[in-house]
């Protein structure tokens, strides 16, 4: 069986839109706990900017340069079998995705082009494509998917997006589909080795977590996509089961609309005590996770 990009897209939006329809009647999508009202600018903007221009224009530009220079690569992949497919996606892409996350936490410019992801006090599947519209037009990962797809293997791009995004989508999620399966005895040692290869709502959860001094909270790790097996692997893993009391980011000055869409265009608010009209948080109420 293969899946057109037109079909692997619609299952993907399948996927979002049913995590959506459960957040929208357990905790409540529209009206997160602390949300601003730049919040839901910043999330519509740089998702769809991200779907209908910045990823489209990528494989565009690369498979231009390939036919302009490497045209006898074109489609060299093509019968290669799966499991050489998973291999250079999982590395050339996931891990790669991993090592540009961990460079954006250690790196003060990265930064401020991640840190749009982070500003929201809440989780939610509104996170997911959440970014400033440059760190995804820089993204590595996106541009080695677009030389995998040149190179022929657009078959398993298109079986492997839905796998990767329904892990993704399900990590940020408010809904944690994660927290019954670890009430239950019998699946413990299920659950040892799937919190340690997917990302899972605990783990991720950590790395958006607000205060270092939480026990939950690792935003200085756990920075795995699809795989978190590469924190396990690199290092940088927490695993806690648990989540964070509070979302967000500490001991930095509010950020402005304008920055996080598109820093360094517009600049850097170094102000701690600036007052940023639609920066601040509507509502101070409690974060709760709901466990699935």
């Amino acid at each position: 069986m293969q899946l057109t990009s037109a079909q692997s897209s619609l299952i993907v939006v399948a996927i979002y839109v049913g995590f959506c329809l459960l957040e929208l009647i357990r905790t409540r999508l529209f009206a997160k706990s602390e949300q601003s009202r730049h919040d839901g600018i910043i999330e519509i903007v740089s998702t769809f900017t991200l779907l209908i221009a910045t990823q489209p224009a990528i494989l565009l530009i690369v498979g231009a340069l390939g036919h302009a220079w490497f045209p006898q690569y074109e489609g060299a992949l093509a019968h290669a079998p799966w499991y050489a497919a998973l291999a250079l996606f999982l590395v050339f892409e996931d891990m790669m995705q991993y090592w540009w996350h961990r460079a954006s936490h250690s790196t003060a410019w990265l930064y401020n082009l991640h840190r749009a992801h982070h500003n929201a006090r809440y989780m939610s599947v509104r996170l997911v494509y959440r970014n400033n519209i440059i760190y995804y037009a820089m993204m590595p990962s996106i541009w080695f998917a677009g030389v995998l797809v040149y190179l022929g293997l657009g078959w398993f791009y298109a079986f492997y997006l839905i796998v990767k995004m329904a892990v993704i989508i399900g990590a940020h999620s408010d809904v944690a589909w994660d927290a019954p399966l670890y009430r239950i005895r019998a699946l413990a040692p299920v659950m040892w080795v799937v919190e340690r290869t997917i990302s899972t709502p605990a783990t991720h959860h950590a790395h958006h977590g607000r205060h270092a001094d939480d026990p939950a909270v690792n935003y200085k790790g756990n920075f795995g996509n699809l795989l978190f097996f590469w924190d396990v692997l690199f290092g940088t893993a927490k695993i806690t089961r648990s989540y964070p009391q509070s979302y967000g980011v500490e001991n930095l000055p509010p950020a402005t609309l304008g920055q996080q869409l598109l820093w360094p265009i517009f600049p850097e608010n170094k102000d701690m005590h600036a007052v940023i009209p639609g920066a601040a948080p509507g509502t101070s109420e409690p974060h709760a996770v709901a466990a699935g």
